[in-house]
């Protein structure tokens, strides 16, 4: 589509945004939104970033970080630029040329999508739209969200989209903690509801990120983002599967992974653990099996993978038992130093993490839990658990030694996994941390 046969609203649009004289508003500045808001400051854009945390918008106001695998960098850049404006008055986001949301897609009690910070934040834009706006979700949903949802929710304003507005989706993808991608590296999709839409949206991006990658439709990005979180879901749950199996015939699967990845064609290595967490993979397909029922469709292949990822906390508790029995003790009153609580390395994002059901089974069991994080000082409020009265303990021969039982369950660099070698007497490795150091003078225990 040339510019000339653009609507009106659309070529005013694209040229502010080619002039580098629009302004850029970010609904939600967590892990995705506070980067992408920083890409499109570098870009050139007149920055906008709105939360309904004061706390985070006043800490970007003094160039203060609050997501600390992103160094400080970001956070001074914005603080110190006069087109960077952070805010929690939504009124603020009227004069913003694109706004785009990033906000949570959880799941509710029955593992049905919660879509209700997706709709307010719409209907947020929805009562300040004004003509020739764009709007960008980059929200992880299900396919028809953008079309079926957001759409109706920002015409109720009188405008049409595609005539007056635009309405794109992008899908995040952020991974928080990795070095070797990030929010401008990483090909961008974009998918509109109509081709002035991803036109618009396609502009927009390309200031920010290396490259764009248009597609026909916004429910064609909203079915590959899902299709990336739910390969990684099924081949984990193939792993995870495959450990028990392997474990019971005396088997090492870390060593049967590091051999079937010799293989350079036709195999992909993943790796098992003890539960899956964070914003996108225990998530994202059962907003896909949810959807599907819509259709008269049962998706067993993806619940049966969410069904064994979700079993490995219970089994890791499982394993834990049967160490300290081996060395005889119950699992009632022992002390169990449970190694790494963010749902990855490296980062202090505990969404999702597997640690927490795992410190909750412990405690059930009657087990004294502890714990160390070099990037989580104490343990953050979550929906599903209560455990914010555990803080970080220090890594030191004498808590190692302390520990009935050490569990590694989260792999962080910043952690000394010779000293938990050393000292631990019974130590129980979800991660295969202990491999350089075997033998090890006290009991390993895979789990």
């Amino acid at each position: 589509m040339t510019p000339s046969t653009l609507p009106p609203h659309a070529q005013a649009l694209l040229a502010k945004l080619e002039k580098r004289t629009a302004t850029v508003g970010v609904v939600g500045l967590g892990y995705v939104g506070l980067p992408l808001l920083h890409a499109m400051h570098e870009g050139g854009f007149r920055a906008v970033g709105y939360d309904i945390d004061q706390r985070k918008v006043e800490m970007l106001r003094r160039g203060e970080t609050y997501l600390h695998h992103l160094g400080t960098e970001i956070a001074t850049t914005l603080s110190r630029s006069k087109r960077f404006h952070a805010t929690s008055n939504p009124d603020e986001l009227a004069d913003a040329d694109v706004i785009i949301l990033c906000v949570p897609t959880p799941l509710g009690r029955h593992l049905e999508p919660d879509m209700s910070f997706i709709e307010k934040s719409t209907e947020m834009v929805a009562k300040r739209l004004r003509p020739g706006r764009l709007v960008v979700l980059e929200s992880t949903t299900y396919p028809g969200t953008t079309r079926g949802d957001c759409k109706p929710i920002l015409e109720k304003s009188g405008l049409r989209c595609g005539e007056d507005f635009f309405l794109a989706f992008s899908p995040e993808r952020e991974d928080p903690g990795r070095t070797s991608h990030n929010t401008r590296t990483t090909p961008k999709l974009v998918g509109g509801l109509d081709a002035a839409s991803t036109k618009l949206a396609s502009t927009v991006y390309a200031a920010a990120v290396a490259q764009v990658v248009p597609v026909e439709t916004a429910e064609i990005a909203e079915s590959a983002k899902l299709l990336e979180n739910i390969y990684r879901s099924v081949n984990i749950a193939l792993v995870n599967e495959l450990k028990p199996v392997l474990h019971a015939m005396g088997i090492d699967i870390w060593k049967v992974i590091d051999a079937a990845a010799t293989k350079p064609f036709g195999f992909q290595a993943f790796y098992p653990g003890p539960g899956l967490g964070g914003h996108c993979i225990p998530i994202d397909p059962f907003y896909l099996t949810w959807k599907a029922r819509e259709f008269g469709h049962h998706t067993k292949f993806i619940e049966l993978a969410g069904e064994i990822n979700s079993s490995m906390p219970r089994w890791v508790v499982h394993r834990t038992g049967e160490a300290l029995n081996q060395v005889g003790k119950a699992m009632k009153g022992s002390n169990v130093f449970v190694i790494g609580i963010a749902y990855k390395p490296d980062v202090d994002d505990i969404r999702e993490t597997p640690a927490a059901e795992i410190i909750t089974e412990l405690q059930a069991l009657g087990a004294n839990v502890s714990y160390h994080d070099p990037h989580c000082p104490v343990f953050p409020h979550m929906r599903s658990y209560d455990l914010a009265d555990l803080e970080s303990k220090p890594l030191t021969a004498e808590s190692i030694r302390a520990a009935d039982a050490v569990l590694i369950v989260t792999h962080h660099r910043a952690i000394d996994w010779k000293l938990i070698a050393q000292h631990g007497r019974v130590v129980v490795d979800t991660r295969n941390m202990m491999a350089p150091f075997v033998p090890i003078p006290g009991l390993l225990v895979q789990a």
